[in-house]
């Protein structure tokens, strides 16, 4: 059975995201912790993320030539909603997938698998399935699902340097509080630190 992996970065005072969902804060200069999370990415063997999440970065990834875009591309999908086909059909139709030229991989996102059936169930029957872990991408109500289930066997957590002061946490939705065991953590030259736990 493979485990299901959550990777997000978090600002020092416990945010995923602004409070308008933007996240242009994660992207900094610290070209260590980027090669890291690239590196990282790659011991997916699926990418499972939410519909509004799917849909940007399936609109965005497919012509980026972003250090990130080649493990996002060329490693399959599964998007979670209740849509169903269709959404792959409005990815397929963003206008940069029309005008742009593809990266290699850029195919898979027209091909993701999508899931929606009962959020557990669907995780039980990819974690169930061969092969590397799943990588959980997010949008921020589909993580912490993820997170207020139970489902979620590792938190990776790229913790930037910089407070938000208010914004949207990842823990928020816990029935009761979760401790966790940290299994390791790498402080990085800009300052970064990526962080990982499990539940203890």
């Amino acid at each position: 059975m493979r485990e299901l992996i959550l990777k997000m970065s978090m600002s020092l005072d416990g945010f995923v995201s602004d409070i308008d969902g933007r996240n242009t804060w994660m992207f900094g200069a610290d070209q260590e912790a980027k090669a890291w999370s690239v590196d990282y990415l790659w011991n997916a063997g699926l990418h499972i993320m939410g519909s509004n999440t799917f849909l940007g970065m399936a609109s965005w990834w497919p012509t980026s030539v972003d250090q990130f875009a080649p493990p996002m591309n060329q490693i399959p999908k599964a998007v979670f909603s209740r849509q169903g086909a269709s959404i792959l059909e409005r990815a397929s139709n963003s206008p940069s997938a029309q005008t742009a030229t593809l990266q290699p991989g850029a195919e898979s996102w027209a091909a993701a698998y999508v899931a929606s059936g009962n959020l557990a169930d669907e995780i039980a029957t990819l974690k169930a399935q061969e092969g590397k872990a799943i990588i959980a991408h997010g949008g921020v109500s589909f993580a912490r699902s993820l997170v207020a289930r139970g489902l979620i066997d590792q938190f990776v957590l790229l913790v930037i340097p910089v407070a938000l002061g208010k914004g949207q946490p990842l823990f928020s939705d816990l029935p009761t509080p979760k401790p966790l065991k940290l299994i390791s953590s790498r402080p990085f030259p800009g300052g970064a630190v990526a962080q990982i736990y499990r539940p203890a």
